[in-house]
Protein backbone atom coordinates (compact mmCIF):
# COMPACT_ATOMS: atom_id res chain seq x y z
CA UNK A 1 0.00 0.00 0.00
CA UNK A 2 1.38 3.12 -1.00
CA UNK A 3 1.87 5.94 2.08
CA UNK A 4 1.04 9.58 1.00
CA UNK A 5 1.20 13.08 3.07
CA UNK A 6 -1.16 14.65 0.46
CA UNK A 7 -4.85 14.88 0.07
CA UNK A 8 -7.00 13.14 -0.98
CA UNK A 9 -8.66 14.25 -4.35
CA UNK A 10 -12.16 16.41 -3.95
CA UNK A 11 -14.99 14.05 -3.68
CA UNK A 12 -18.48 14.63 -4.42
CA UNK A 13 -20.27 15.44 -0.78
CA UNK A 14 -23.22 12.98 -0.33
CA UNK A 15 -25.33 15.73 0.83
CA UNK A 16 -24.67 19.06 -1.39
CA UNK A 17 -27.24 21.29 0.80
CA UNK A 18 -24.98 21.37 3.59
CA UNK A 19 -21.40 20.78 2.52
CA UNK A 20 -20.93 24.62 3.47
CA UNK A 21 -21.43 23.70 6.88
CA UNK A 22 -20.22 20.56 6.91
CA UNK A 23 -16.06 21.25 7.74
CA UNK A 24 -16.77 24.44 8.98
CA UNK A 25 -14.23 24.06 12.12
CA UNK A 26 -15.47 25.58 15.46
CA UNK A 27 -13.29 28.79 15.64
CA UNK A 28 -14.18 29.69 12.10
CA UNK A 29 -17.59 29.61 13.35
CA UNK A 30 -17.15 32.04 16.01
CA UNK A 31 -15.71 34.34 14.02
CA UNK A 32 -18.89 34.09 11.80
CA UNK A 33 -21.10 34.16 14.34
CA UNK A 34 -19.82 36.95 15.72
CA UNK A 35 -20.07 38.70 12.52
CA UNK A 36 -23.65 37.81 12.07
CA UNK A 37 -22.92 36.17 8.73
CA UNK A 38 -24.86 32.95 9.94
CA UNK A 39 -26.79 32.33 13.00
CA UNK A 40 -26.59 29.28 15.56
CA UNK A 41 -30.44 28.39 14.79
CA UNK A 42 -28.71 28.11 11.20
CA UNK A 43 -26.47 25.77 11.62
CA UNK A 44 -28.09 23.26 14.05
CA UNK A 45 -30.78 23.20 11.23
CA UNK A 46 -28.37 23.05 8.76
CA UNK A 47 -26.49 20.00 10.65
CA UNK A 48 -29.59 18.36 11.54
CA UNK A 49 -30.61 17.94 8.19
CA UNK A 50 -27.00 16.37 7.14
CA UNK A 51 -27.72 14.18 9.99
CA UNK A 52 -31.13 12.66 8.46
CA UNK A 53 -29.56 12.31 5.03
CA UNK A 54 -26.49 10.79 5.96
CA UNK A 55 -26.50 9.20 9.11
CA UNK A 56 -29.86 7.54 9.88
CA UNK A 57 -29.95 4.04 8.98
CA UNK A 58 -32.64 4.79 6.45
CA UNK A 59 -30.40 7.01 4.67
CA UNK A 60 -28.85 6.19 1.32
CA UNK A 61 -24.89 6.34 3.56
CA UNK A 62 -26.21 4.95 6.78
CA UNK A 63 -23.09 6.21 8.98
CA UNK A 64 -24.62 5.88 12.21
CA UNK A 65 -22.94 7.72 13.79
CA UNK A 66 -25.69 9.57 15.95
CA UNK A 67 -27.80 7.49 18.04
CA UNK A 68 -30.25 10.20 19.72
CA UNK A 69 -30.99 14.19 18.57
CA UNK A 70 -31.09 16.71 21.99
CA UNK A 71 -34.53 17.60 21.75
CA UNK A 72 -33.90 21.08 22.68
CA UNK A 73 -31.15 21.94 20.30
CA UNK A 74 -33.21 23.86 17.95
CA UNK A 75 -34.89 25.68 21.18
CA UNK A 76 -31.34 26.00 22.94
CA UNK A 77 -29.89 27.51 19.35
CA UNK A 78 -32.38 30.04 19.58
CA UNK A 79 -31.87 31.30 23.11
CA UNK A 80 -28.28 31.40 22.06
CA UNK A 81 -28.95 33.65 19.22
CA UNK A 82 -31.12 36.04 21.52
CA UNK A 83 -28.13 36.34 23.70
CA UNK A 84 -25.63 37.43 21.32
CA UNK A 85 -28.25 39.95 19.87
CA UNK A 86 -28.72 40.88 23.32
CA UNK A 87 -24.55 41.16 24.20
CA UNK A 88 -24.87 38.47 26.40
CA UNK A 89 -22.19 35.78 25.40
CA UNK A 90 -22.12 32.76 28.19
CA UNK A 91 -18.39 32.12 27.15
CA UNK A 92 -16.04 30.57 24.27
CA UNK A 93 -18.30 28.08 22.46
CA UNK A 94 -21.57 30.46 22.69
CA UNK A 95 -23.86 29.07 19.72
CA UNK A 96 -21.39 26.10 18.54
CA UNK A 97 -22.71 22.72 18.29
CA UNK A 98 -20.76 19.88 20.19
CA UNK A 99 -21.93 15.99 19.81
CA UNK A 100 -21.34 14.07 23.35
CA UNK A 101 -20.59 10.13 23.50
CA UNK A 102 -23.35 8.07 24.74
CA UNK A 103 -21.87 6.67 28.06
CA UNK A 104 -21.76 10.94 28.83
CA UNK A 105 -24.89 11.75 31.13
CA UNK A 106 -27.12 14.91 28.96
CA UNK A 107 -30.60 15.73 30.21
CA UNK A 108 -33.06 13.79 27.87
CA UNK A 109 -30.51 11.58 26.07
CA UNK A 110 -29.97 8.19 26.49
CA UNK A 111 -26.56 7.91 28.35
CA UNK A 112 -26.74 3.84 27.59
CA UNK A 113 -23.02 3.67 26.65
CA UNK A 114 -25.26 1.92 23.73
CA UNK A 115 -26.48 -0.89 25.85
CA UNK A 116 -30.24 -1.70 25.66
CA UNK A 117 -30.30 -2.19 29.43
CA UNK A 118 -29.70 1.36 30.56
CA UNK A 119 -32.69 2.78 27.71
CA UNK A 120 -35.24 2.43 30.36
CA UNK A 121 -32.87 5.26 32.52
CA UNK A 122 -32.39 8.41 30.73
CA UNK A 123 -30.43 11.02 31.98
CA UNK A 124 -32.39 13.93 33.93
CA UNK A 125 -29.24 15.59 34.37
CA UNK A 126 -25.78 16.58 32.76
CA UNK A 127 -22.52 15.35 33.51
CA UNK A 128 -20.06 17.89 34.87
CA UNK A 129 -18.26 18.14 32.06
CA UNK A 130 -22.02 18.60 29.75
CA UNK A 131 -22.25 21.44 32.16
CA UNK A 132 -18.88 23.34 31.42
CA UNK A 133 -19.97 22.63 27.38
CA UNK A 134 -23.64 24.81 28.55
CA UNK A 135 -22.04 27.12 30.72
CA UNK A 136 -19.54 28.27 27.81
CA UNK A 137 -22.47 28.38 25.80
CA UNK A 138 -22.19 25.23 23.16
CA UNK A 139 -25.46 23.76 22.05
CA UNK A 140 -25.38 20.00 22.36
CA UNK A 141 -26.65 18.42 19.10
CA UNK A 142 -26.93 14.79 20.41
CA UNK A 143 -25.31 11.22 21.39
CA UNK A 144 -22.92 9.78 19.36
CA UNK A 145 -23.04 5.85 18.97
CA UNK A 146 -19.97 3.97 20.52
CA UNK A 147 -18.48 0.20 20.97
CA UNK A 148 -21.04 -0.99 23.40
CA UNK A 149 -20.15 -0.41 27.02
CA UNK A 150 -16.71 1.07 26.00
CA UNK A 151 -16.07 -2.21 24.34
CA UNK A 152 -15.16 -4.03 27.54
CA UNK A 153 -17.88 -6.73 27.10
CA UNK A 154 -15.81 -8.89 24.85
CA UNK A 155 -12.11 -9.65 23.92
CA UNK A 156 -14.03 -10.24 20.51
CA UNK A 157 -16.00 -7.31 20.24
CA UNK A 158 -16.46 -5.41 17.23
CA UNK A 159 -15.68 -1.75 17.40
CA UNK A 160 -18.45 0.82 17.05
CA UNK A 161 -20.92 -1.61 17.31
CA UNK A 162 -23.82 -1.62 20.34
CA UNK A 163 -27.41 -2.98 20.28
CA UNK A 164 -28.97 0.44 20.32
CA UNK A 165 -26.96 2.08 17.72
CA UNK A 166 -26.20 -0.69 15.35
CA UNK A 167 -22.48 -0.68 13.45
CA UNK A 168 -21.00 2.89 12.94
CA UNK A 169 -19.40 3.09 9.49
CA UNK A 170 -16.21 5.07 8.80
CA UNK A 171 -17.10 7.97 6.22
CA UNK A 172 -13.86 7.40 4.58
CA UNK A 173 -14.67 3.91 3.34
CA UNK A 174 -18.23 2.49 4.60
CA UNK A 175 -17.07 -1.25 5.07
CA UNK A 176 -13.96 0.01 7.38
CA UNK A 177 -14.09 0.36 11.05
CA UNK A 178 -14.98 3.98 12.47
CA UNK A 179 -12.38 2.34 15.49
CA UNK A 180 -13.74 2.31 19.03
CA UNK A 181 -15.06 2.98 21.59
CA UNK A 182 -15.38 6.66 20.66
CA UNK A 183 -16.61 5.63 17.11
CA UNK A 184 -19.89 7.73 16.68
CA UNK A 185 -17.59 10.73 17.72
CA UNK A 186 -14.58 10.20 15.42
CA UNK A 187 -17.02 9.64 12.43
CA UNK A 188 -19.29 11.99 12.94
CA UNK A 189 -16.82 14.72 13.25
CA UNK A 190 -15.01 13.29 9.89
CA UNK A 191 -18.51 13.40 8.15
CA UNK A 192 -19.07 16.86 9.13
CA UNK A 193 -21.97 16.36 11.19
CA UNK A 194 -20.75 19.02 14.07
CA UNK A 195 -17.39 20.86 14.43
CA UNK A 196 -16.80 19.50 18.23
CA UNK A 197 -17.38 16.36 20.10
CA UNK A 198 -16.84 14.56 23.63
CA UNK A 199 -14.96 11.32 23.74
CA UNK A 200 -13.86 9.53 26.68
CA UNK A 201 -10.94 6.94 26.97
CA UNK A 202 -9.93 4.12 28.84
CA UNK A 203 -7.39 2.33 26.49
CA UNK A 204 -7.26 4.14 22.80
CA UNK A 205 -10.78 4.75 22.85
CA UNK A 206 -10.52 8.09 21.97
CA UNK A 207 -6.74 7.93 19.79
CA UNK A 208 -8.34 5.03 17.63
CA UNK A 209 -11.16 6.85 16.25
CA UNK A 210 -9.38 9.85 15.76
CA UNK A 211 -6.94 8.33 13.90
CA UNK A 212 -9.11 6.29 11.95
CA UNK A 213 -11.49 8.93 10.98
CA UNK A 214 -8.54 11.61 10.47
CA UNK A 215 -9.81 13.84 13.03
CA UNK A 216 -7.73 15.11 15.90
CA UNK A 217 -8.11 14.01 19.78
CA UNK A 218 -6.87 14.39 23.31
CA UNK A 219 -6.88 11.77 26.25
CA UNK A 220 -5.86 14.01 29.04
CA UNK A 221 -4.36 13.31 32.43
CA UNK A 222 -6.75 10.98 34.70
CA UNK A 223 -8.17 12.86 37.20
CA UNK A 224 -8.01 16.06 35.25
CA UNK A 225 -11.74 16.59 33.97
CA UNK A 226 -14.28 14.94 36.80
CA UNK A 227 -16.18 11.69 35.96
CA UNK A 228 -18.92 11.88 37.80
CA UNK A 229 -21.96 11.24 35.06
CA UNK A 230 -20.37 9.00 33.23
CA UNK A 231 -20.84 5.52 32.53
CA UNK A 232 -17.38 3.87 34.34
CA UNK A 233 -14.95 0.93 33.34
CA UNK A 234 -11.75 2.14 35.43
CA UNK A 235 -11.41 4.89 37.93
CA UNK A 236 -7.68 4.45 37.56
CA UNK A 237 -8.04 4.47 33.49
CA UNK A 238 -10.80 6.22 32.42
CA UNK A 239 -11.27 10.08 31.14
CA UNK A 240 -13.63 12.35 28.78
CA UNK A 241 -11.84 14.48 26.17
CA UNK A 242 -12.46 16.81 23.37
CA UNK A 243 -12.18 15.46 19.92
CA UNK A 244 -12.48 17.86 16.42
CA UNK A 245 -11.47 18.33 12.80
CA UNK A 246 -8.09 20.78 14.41
CA UNK A 247 -5.53 21.51 17.37
CA UNK A 248 -7.17 24.68 17.88
CA UNK A 249 -10.55 23.77 17.98
CA UNK A 250 -9.74 20.37 20.65
CA UNK A 251 -7.60 23.42 22.63
CA UNK A 252 -10.99 25.34 22.78
CA UNK A 253 -12.90 22.44 23.30
CA UNK A 254 -10.27 21.00 26.07
CA UNK A 255 -9.75 24.84 27.61
CA UNK A 256 -13.54 24.40 28.53
CA UNK A 257 -13.36 21.41 29.66
CA UNK A 258 -10.48 22.08 31.96
CA UNK A 259 -11.99 25.18 33.19
CA UNK A 260 -8.90 27.46 31.84
CA UNK A 261 -6.90 28.87 29.62
CA UNK A 262 -3.48 27.32 28.78
CA UNK A 263 -0.34 28.79 28.43
CA UNK A 264 1.66 29.47 25.75
CA UNK A 265 4.67 26.96 24.96
CA UNK A 266 7.85 27.16 22.99
CA UNK A 267 8.02 24.90 20.82
CA UNK A 268 11.38 25.20 18.90
CA UNK A 269 13.08 24.51 22.87
CA UNK A 270 10.93 20.95 22.98
CA UNK A 271 12.82 17.42 22.77
CA UNK A 272 10.97 14.92 20.92
CA UNK A 273 11.66 11.33 20.23
CA UNK A 274 10.25 8.55 18.30
CA UNK A 275 9.83 5.21 20.20
CA UNK A 276 10.33 2.54 17.92
CA UNK A 277 8.43 0.04 20.20
CA UNK A 278 5.17 1.55 19.18
CA UNK A 279 5.47 1.13 15.41
CA UNK A 280 2.32 0.13 13.91
CA UNK A 281 4.43 -3.21 12.13
CA UNK A 282 1.91 -2.17 9.07
CA UNK A 283 4.82 -1.10 6.64
CA UNK A 284 2.87 1.68 5.07
CA UNK A 285 1.72 3.52 8.30
CA UNK A 286 5.34 3.55 9.46
CA UNK A 287 6.89 4.66 6.53
CA UNK A 288 4.26 7.57 6.20
CA UNK A 289 5.27 8.04 10.17
CA UNK A 290 9.48 8.17 9.30
CA UNK A 291 8.78 10.94 6.20
CA UNK A 292 6.46 13.02 8.77
CA UNK A 293 9.76 12.95 11.27
CA UNK A 294 11.84 13.52 8.46
CA UNK A 295 9.76 16.81 7.38
CA UNK A 296 9.91 17.79 11.08
CA UNK A 297 13.58 18.88 11.07
CA UNK A 298 14.06 22.29 12.58
CA UNK A 299 10.42 22.26 13.69
CA UNK A 300 11.40 21.67 17.59
CA UNK A 301 15.08 21.69 19.35
CA UNK A 302 16.02 18.24 18.54
CA UNK A 303 14.10 14.75 17.27
CA UNK A 304 15.86 11.52 18.51
CA UNK A 305 14.76 8.07 19.23
CA UNK A 306 14.16 6.44 22.41
CA UNK A 307 13.66 2.83 22.73
CA UNK A 308 11.33 1.45 25.75
CA UNK A 309 10.17 -1.49 27.23
CA UNK A 310 7.60 -3.40 25.41
CA UNK A 311 4.42 -4.18 27.37
CA UNK A 312 4.42 -7.86 27.67
CA UNK A 313 1.53 -10.69 27.67
CA UNK A 314 2.32 -10.95 31.78
CA UNK A 315 1.34 -7.44 31.82
CA UNK A 316 -1.47 -7.39 29.20
CA UNK A 317 -3.46 -9.44 31.84
CA UNK A 318 -2.68 -7.50 34.54
CA UNK A 319 -3.89 -4.28 32.92
CA UNK A 320 -7.18 -6.72 32.37
CA UNK A 321 -7.32 -7.70 35.82
CA UNK A 322 -7.47 -4.51 36.65
CA UNK A 323 -9.98 -3.11 34.39
CA UNK A 324 -12.20 -6.04 35.18
CA UNK A 325 -11.98 -5.71 38.86
CA UNK A 326 -12.85 -2.22 38.69
CA UNK A 327 -15.60 -2.61 36.43
CA UNK A 328 -17.11 -4.76 39.10
CA UNK A 329 -16.74 -2.15 41.61
CA UNK A 330 -17.22 0.98 39.93
CA UNK A 331 -20.25 0.30 37.49
CA UNK A 332 -22.38 -1.07 40.39
CA UNK A 333 -21.48 2.29 42.36
CA UNK A 334 -22.41 4.33 39.15
CA UNK A 335 -26.07 2.20 38.55
CA UNK A 336 -26.63 2.51 42.18
CA UNK A 337 -26.66 6.22 41.45
CA UNK A 338 -28.85 5.55 38.40
CA UNK A 339 -32.77 6.33 38.57
CA UNK A 340 -34.09 3.83 40.86
CA UNK A 341 -36.34 2.50 37.65
CA UNK A 342 -33.08 1.25 35.98
CA UNK A 343 -33.56 -2.25 35.48
CA UNK A 344 -29.87 -3.04 36.14
CA UNK A 345 -28.07 -2.39 39.08
CA UNK A 346 -24.93 -4.50 38.98
CA UNK A 347 -22.56 -5.74 36.70
CA UNK A 348 -24.35 -9.43 37.48
CA UNK A 349 -27.61 -7.76 36.68
CA UNK A 350 -26.60 -6.76 33.29
CA UNK A 351 -24.92 -9.85 32.10
CA UNK A 352 -28.78 -12.02 32.85
CA UNK A 353 -30.36 -8.97 31.20
CA UNK A 354 -28.11 -9.81 27.94
CA UNK A 355 -28.44 -13.39 28.21
CA UNK A 356 -32.44 -12.74 28.54
CA UNK A 357 -32.34 -10.25 25.36
CA UNK A 358 -29.34 -12.38 23.46
CA UNK A 359 -31.19 -11.83 20.36
CA UNK A 360 -30.40 -7.95 20.37
CA UNK A 361 -27.46 -8.19 22.66
CA UNK A 362 -25.20 -11.30 22.10
CA UNK A 363 -26.09 -11.35 17.79
CA UNK A 364 -22.71 -10.62 17.25
CA UNK A 365 -20.26 -11.14 19.98
CA UNK A 366 -20.44 -12.48 23.41
CA UNK A 367 -20.20 -10.97 27.03
CA UNK A 368 -17.01 -13.39 28.18
CA UNK A 369 -15.14 -10.28 29.84
CA UNK A 370 -18.55 -8.95 31.48
CA UNK A 371 -19.10 -12.71 32.53
CA UNK A 372 -14.92 -12.73 34.28
CA UNK A 373 -15.66 -9.83 35.79
CA UNK A 374 -18.61 -11.16 37.98
CA UNK A 375 -16.90 -14.34 38.41
CA UNK A 376 -13.78 -12.65 39.49
CA UNK A 377 -15.56 -10.28 41.82
CA UNK A 378 -13.97 -6.41 42.63
CA UNK A 379 -10.98 -4.85 44.09
CA UNK A 380 -8.39 -7.23 46.37
CA UNK A 381 -4.94 -7.83 47.43
CA UNK A 382 -4.32 -9.75 43.92
CA UNK A 383 -5.57 -6.72 41.30
CA UNK A 384 -4.41 -3.64 43.49
CA UNK A 385 -0.91 -6.12 43.22
CA UNK A 386 -1.95 -6.63 39.62
CA UNK A 387 -2.22 -2.95 39.21
CA UNK A 388 0.74 -2.21 40.97
CA UNK A 389 3.40 -4.35 38.68
CA UNK A 390 1.87 -3.14 35.32
CA UNK A 391 2.13 0.80 36.61
CA UNK A 392 5.90 0.14 37.82
CA UNK A 393 5.88 -0.73 33.88
CA UNK A 394 4.16 1.81 32.46
CA UNK A 395 5.77 4.71 34.47
CA UNK A 396 9.25 3.55 35.83
CA UNK A 397 10.50 1.88 33.49
CA UNK A 398 8.89 2.89 30.17
CA UNK A 399 7.63 6.68 30.44
CA UNK A 400 9.35 8.74 33.48
CA UNK A 401 12.93 7.80 32.36
CA UNK A 402 11.71 8.81 28.35
CA UNK A 403 10.04 11.79 29.67
CA UNK A 404 12.90 13.10 31.91
CA UNK A 405 15.50 12.72 28.76
CA UNK A 406 12.84 13.88 26.10
CA UNK A 407 9.47 16.40 26.52
CA UNK A 408 7.52 14.81 24.65
CA UNK A 409 6.97 10.76 22.70
CA UNK A 410 5.47 9.99 19.50
CA UNK A 411 4.59 7.23 17.40
CA UNK A 412 2.44 6.10 14.71
CA UNK A 413 -1.27 5.37 16.38
CA UNK A 414 -2.67 2.39 14.60
CA UNK A 415 -2.53 0.92 11.17
CA UNK A 416 -5.69 1.92 8.22
CA UNK A 417 -8.55 1.47 9.35
CA UNK A 418 -9.43 -2.45 9.07
CA UNK A 419 -12.79 -3.69 7.30
CA UNK A 420 -15.83 -4.29 9.52
CA UNK A 421 -15.52 -8.54 10.80
CA UNK A 422 -18.04 -9.59 13.46
CA UNK A 423 -16.70 -12.89 13.27
CA UNK A 424 -13.02 -11.95 14.40
CA UNK A 425 -13.59 -8.73 15.93
CA UNK A 426 -10.95 -6.07 16.00
CA UNK A 427 -7.51 -7.12 14.61
CA UNK A 428 -4.40 -6.33 16.60
CA UNK A 429 -3.83 -3.04 14.09
CA UNK A 430 -0.72 -1.03 15.85
CA UNK A 431 -2.26 1.04 19.31
CA UNK A 432 0.98 0.11 21.13
CA UNK A 433 1.22 3.86 22.05
CA UNK A 434 -1.82 3.88 23.70
CA UNK A 435 -1.42 1.02 26.75
CA UNK A 436 1.53 2.81 28.91
CA UNK A 437 -0.49 6.23 28.99
CA UNK A 438 -3.26 4.09 29.94
CA UNK A 439 -2.14 2.65 32.75
CA UNK A 440 0.02 5.16 33.88
CA UNK A 441 -2.66 7.91 33.48
CA UNK A 442 -1.10 10.08 31.48
CA UNK A 443 -1.95 12.00 28.16
CA UNK A 444 -2.18 11.40 24.45
CA UNK A 445 -2.63 13.07 21.05
CA UNK A 446 -3.38 11.84 17.90
CA UNK A 447 -3.82 14.19 14.65
CA UNK A 448 -3.40 13.15 11.01
CA UNK A 449 0.15 13.10 9.82
CA UNK A 450 -1.81 11.63 6.12
CA UNK A 451 -3.30 8.96 3.97
CA UNK A 452 -2.47 5.23 3.38
CA UNK A 453 -4.20 4.15 0.46
CA UNK A 454 -6.76 6.89 0.67
CA UNK A 455 -6.97 6.25 4.58
CA UNK A 456 -6.11 8.16 7.39
CA UNK A 457 -3.26 7.67 10.12
CA UNK A 458 -2.76 8.93 12.50
CA UNK A 459 0.29 10.18 14.82
CA UNK A 460 0.23 10.07 18.64
CA UNK A 461 2.18 12.28 21.14
CA UNK A 462 2.24 11.21 24.55
CA UNK A 463 3.73 13.83 27.39
CA UNK A 464 4.11 14.06 30.93
CA UNK A 465 1.00 14.42 33.62
CA UNK A 466 -0.57 17.59 33.02
CA UNK A 467 1.66 18.39 30.07
CA UNK A 468 -1.65 18.96 27.45
CA UNK A 469 -0.36 22.29 26.62
CA UNK A 470 2.72 21.07 25.54
CA UNK A 471 1.22 18.87 23.63
CA UNK A 472 -1.17 20.79 22.49
CA UNK A 473 1.49 23.16 21.21
CA UNK A 474 3.84 20.60 19.37
CA UNK A 475 0.57 19.25 18.01
CA UNK A 476 -0.30 22.47 16.38
CA UNK A 477 3.29 22.94 15.16
CA UNK A 478 3.10 18.95 13.21
CA UNK A 479 -0.47 19.98 12.08
CA UNK A 480 0.92 23.17 10.41
CA UNK A 481 4.32 21.21 9.11
CA UNK A 482 2.08 19.18 7.24
CA UNK A 483 -0.91 22.01 5.89
CA UNK A 484 -3.95 19.42 6.94
CA UNK A 485 -5.72 21.63 9.33
CA UNK A 486 -9.13 20.09 9.02
CA UNK A 487 -8.28 19.48 5.31
CA UNK A 488 -9.15 16.30 5.25
CA UNK A 489 -11.97 15.31 3.41
CA UNK A 490 -13.98 11.95 3.75
CA UNK A 491 -14.73 10.35 0.37
CA UNK A 492 -17.48 7.65 1.45
CA UNK A 493 -16.42 4.85 -0.41
CA UNK A 494 -19.22 2.29 -0.68
CA UNK A 495 -18.64 -1.15 0.53
CA UNK A 496 -16.56 -3.55 -1.87
CA UNK A 497 -14.71 0.01 -2.91
CA UNK A 498 -12.75 1.03 0.16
Amino acid sequence: MAASLFLALPSMDPHPASAHIAHRDATSLLAELDAGTCTAVDVVTDLLDRIAAIDDPASPIALRSVVAIAPDALAVAQERDRERAAGRLRGPLHGVPVLVKDNIEVRGLPAAAGSLALVDAPATSDAPIVARLRDAGAIVLGATNCSEWANIRSAHSTSGWSALGGLTANPWALDRSAGGSSSGSGAALAAGLAPLAIGTETDGSIVCPAALNGVVGLKPTVGLLPQTGIVPISHSQDTAGPMARTVADVRLLFEVLGGAPLPAVEVRALRVAAVPQWYTGQPATDRCFDAVVARLDGVFGSIGTRPVPAMTPELEADELTVLLTELHDDLARYLADRRPTARVRTLADVVAFNATHAAEELAHFGQDLFEQAVARGGVDDDARSAQQRVRAWARDECLDPALQEFDLLIAPTYAPAWKHDFLLGHPNAGGAVTSPAAVAGYPLLSLPMGLVAGLPVGLTIVGRPHGEATMLAAAAAIERALGLAGMLRPTFAPPGRG
